[in-house]
């Protein structure tokens, strides 16, 4: 049985969260949004009693892997859930790259909340992303 570990995160909205799971390569279809916490599963399928409001279940990420979930703490941010397997390939380096997304997904809401028009939105090499936004009154 794998030991789940949680590291916290800025991540708030599970909108904006599931669009950042979208960008770094699941399929929409994949993550599940919960207003209350659902049940993770572990690799041979047992209900654990981890319990998280945004999943993606074992079966989208690989055939020997567990459940990942984001817990809703207290303060209103997001707590990554992940098994000590699944963290060799969901690592801190694929947590920037999610908050990254997550960063990128909040700014084209705010746009479009605001009646801003996206001109340029380009990813640099080095994974920056650059945004340009304008509005015309």
């Amino acid at each position: 049985m794998s030991h789940f570990t949680r590291v916290r995160t800025e991540l708030r909205d599970p909108e904006l969260l599931a669009a950042a799971l979208a960008a770094v390569g699941f399929p929409a279809t994949a993550v599940e949004t919960h207003d209350a916490p659902q049940t993770l599963y572990g690799y041979r399928g047992d209900a654990r009693p981890e319990r998280a409001e945004v999943i993606i279940r074992r079966r989208h990420i690989g055939q020997a892997s567990n459940d990942i979930g984001f817990r809703r703490r207290d303060d209103g941010r997001f707590e990554a859930i992940i098994s000590d397997y699944d963290r060799n390939r969901y690592d801190q380096a694929w947590l920037t790259r999610l908050t990254r997304a997550y960063g990128h997904a909040a700014a084209l809401r705010y746009a479009e909340d605001n009646g801003y028009e996206v001109s340029e939105d380009v990813l640099d090499e080095n994974g920056q992303r650059r945004l340009l936004l304008r509005r015309y009154t």
